[in-house]
């Protein structure tokens, strides 16, 4: 894609990735893919806001040619030390030699360690302001959106919000970059909810408070780091960062998300009657087998929902493998206070319900009922499964 005027004198130079797996080593993308949105402002003097991950760089470097030559750059702007936001650095610093790279006091030292980079560094205050000529950027300190030395940066002329990684999402561009030309607004929305709480939700409070700082500031664009360009209604992408952030500490919507695994069956059967139970009753609900899917995936769900149902036998005196591990990243991403039930198999001894207990024992669950059977599941175990799920769903719902 060419460089692409977001307004007048500031450019989109980005690169979309459809080559990645793992997001940060470790949520999948594959079939997404992801943006890494760079910016360039023209004016007398000339800024790169962010940059992007070391590949592609032909590409990159070619958007810059587009508008400039990448010699004339006067400023790179680093809003964020993580890699996929800084792997040119070397690269610009060989093709800009005479460029100041702007960064917070916390991203100088860590220039210097992932980089080398300790020349023509300059450290910008928390609403320190930068005139270019006619445009004017200020830097405003947002820290742990998502690590300590993040900012985002402001065009005061233009209004355009540089926002880093907040209001970002996966998934790359499918040839538009802003919101009122996207012909698929809810897998933007599905894939900005389900990086936020893979990314961003341990940090909830950061953000809330990141939006309240920013709140007086009148904003017509907001340039993210990752997905849309926000142009028509970046009040949107707001608001729903705002109640995603708003779920780490007030109550989810009604809705239950279950989270299973079954060794040969067994499980599976009375899950499969769980489900029912649940669905009788028209609550939202959500199945994830935790053997066979990320956690990226699930996440999304347990955090937007209340109830949360966990199937899994006993495995070894103990709870079954992929469930503990999911359960493990519910807690790691402090996903609280949620209603919560259990059911499951054991054959020569217990031990799973146990340990339900303790991976959540900090996360403040309501455990309201369990169904523990031993072997295979008689009818009789499978009307009460039926019940079990029903009885859930209705505490879910009414709480």
């Amino acid at each position: 894609m060419p460089a692409i005027e977001v307004k007048p004198g500031i450019y989109w130079i980005g690169v979309n990735d459809r080559k990645t797996d793992l997001f940060e080593g470790l949520w999948p993308i594959t079939q997404v893919g992801v943006s890494y949105n760079s910016y360039l402002v023209l004016d007398e003097k000339k800024a790169l806001i962010d940059l992007a991950k070391d590949e592609q760089v032909s590409s990159y470097l070619e958007q810059i040619h587009d508008q400039i030559d990448p010699v004339e750059l006067d400023y790179i702007v680093i809003n964020h030390m993580e890699p996929d936001h800084t792997g040119l650095v070397k690269i610009l610093r060989q093709v800009a030699p005479n460029a100041v790279f702007l960064a917070t006091a916390k991203a100088k030292p860590m220039l210097a360690s992932f980089y080398g980079l300790t020349e023509n560094v300059q450290i910008v205050g928390d609403g320190e302001e930068l005139s270019l000529g006619e445009k004017k950027l200020s830097f405003h300190a947002v820290p742990f959106v998502h690590w300590p030395e993040t900012m985002v940066t402001y065009e005061q002329t233009q209004r355009v919000l540089f926002a880093c990684d907040a209001f970002g999402g996966y998934g790359a561009l499918r040839g538009a970059i802003f919101d009122d030309e996207c012909t698929d607004m809810e897998f933007y929305i599905q894939e900005s909810l389900r990086y936020y709480v893979n990314i961003v939700a341990r940090f909830s409070g950061p953000v809330l408070k990141a939006i309240a700082k920013l709140a007086g500031v009148p904003i017509d664009v907001i340039a993210p780091s990752h997905g849309l360009v926000w142009r028509k209604d970046p009040g949107r992408i707001v608001q729903l960062y705002e109640k995603w952030a708003r779920l780490a500490t007030e109550p989810a919507d009604p809705g239950v998300t279950l989270i299973y695994g079954s060794m040969y069956g067994n499980t599976e059967q009375v899950m499969n009657a769980v489900a029912e139970g649940i669905s009788r009753t028209g609550l939202p609900l959500a199945i994830f087998d935790a053997a066979r899917t990320h956690d990226s995936y699930i996440l999304p769900h347990a955090w937007t929902h209340s109830g949360v149902m966990v199937g899994a036998p006993t495995y070894e005196v103990s709870l079954f493998p992929p469930v503990a591990q999911t359960l493990g990243t519910l807690a790691h991403k402090r996903i609280l206070n949620r209603k919560a039930a259990y059911f499951g198999s054991y054959g020569w001894s217990g031990g799973a319900k146990r340990e339900c207990l303790e991976l959540t024992e900090k996360l403040k669950w309501d455990w309201v009922d369990f169904l523990e059977f031993e072997g295979g599941p008689t009818k009789e175990v499978l009307h009460q499964a039926e019940a079990f799920g029903e009885r859930f769903a209705r505490l879910v719902a009414g709480s």
